[in-house]
């Protein structure tokens, strides 16, 4: 029995759980509902800075303030929200911001890529999904869907690096100016999670292609013999008649 239905359905429930990560970490913000209203990427202490909450939370969508129970009180989204406290985007002042984020567009740029790269990556691994039906009864199938997975993979594996460049530093700008913060585990757990279940996706797809290779090559090697592992006869038993009955006319015409 071939392995590739085995490699094909392992790689689809890997792809499934990396897109419900993914999809988790990208929905935070829009709604106030558990389990969304408990993921973020970045918690600071903002008291000080002008027309802030006391406590905000980034996520792809806008900055939340914190309710009495820790979780997420979120305003009206804006896609592509980005890590900028100077800018009218976030608190639009600089009294009481730290200095790393003054004068600079670096958090900007990040976090703003991050987004795009991030539904690139939902894309590839959605259209993975789908192809990846096709994986549990042919080598294209497999092969095709190993190749999606590669790309959500690379956008993913992307995605997680600028989220952790940007937000690790910004907790360290306001850490450094003697502002309490923190990333946030759940969104950093699943997203670099996701990168793993993408990798261990893509492996068995490209697997499950060789699997099948492997096995088509076996049948046509062995498909002539018999149980024993030798060939079988191709000769009929009218094969043999024939030859008897040359044989006697030879016979006879030299006697």
């Amino acid at each position: 029995m071939t392995a590739r239905p085995a490699f094909a359905f392992a790689s689809l429930i890997l792809t499934a759980g990396a897109v419900l990560l993914a999809l988790l970490v990208l929905l935070a913000g829009t709604v106030n509902q558990n389990p969304l209203n408990q993921i973020f990427f970045l918690q600071a202490d903002t008291s000080g800075i002008a027309g802030a909450p006391a406590i905000s939370r980034w996520t792809y969508w806008n900055t939340c303030s914190v309710d009495p129970d820790s979780r997420n009180v979120c305003p009206s989204v804006h896609p592509a929200y980005p890590l900028d406290p100077p800018s009218g985007r976030n608190f639009g002042t600089t009294k009481g911001v730290p200095d790393p984020f003054i004068g600079t567009r670096k958090y900007f740029y990040l976090t703003r890529f991050m987004f795009a790269f991030a539904l690139i990556a939902l894309f590839f691994a959605a259209c993975s999904l789908f192809t990846g039906l096709l994986a549990l009864c042919s080598r294209i199938g497999a092969y095709l869907s190993g190749m999606l997975n590669m790309m959500a993979l690379f956008f993913q594996t992307l995605t997680a690096s600028l989220m952790t460049a940007a937000y690790v530093m910004g907790k360290n700008n306001f850490r450094a100016n003697n502002q309490a913060a923190n990333v946030g585990v759940k969104a950093f757990a699943f997203m670099w999670t996701a990168v793993a279940c993408l990798f261990l996706s893509t492996a068995l797809f490209c697997a499950g292609g060789a699997a099948g290779r492997k096995d088509s090559t076996y049948t046509k090697r062995t498909g002539g013999k018999s149980f024993f592992g030798r060939k079988k006869s191709t000769r009929s038993r009218g094969s043999f008649i024939d030859s008897e009955s040359q044989r006697r006319v030879v016979k006879d015409e030299y006697s």
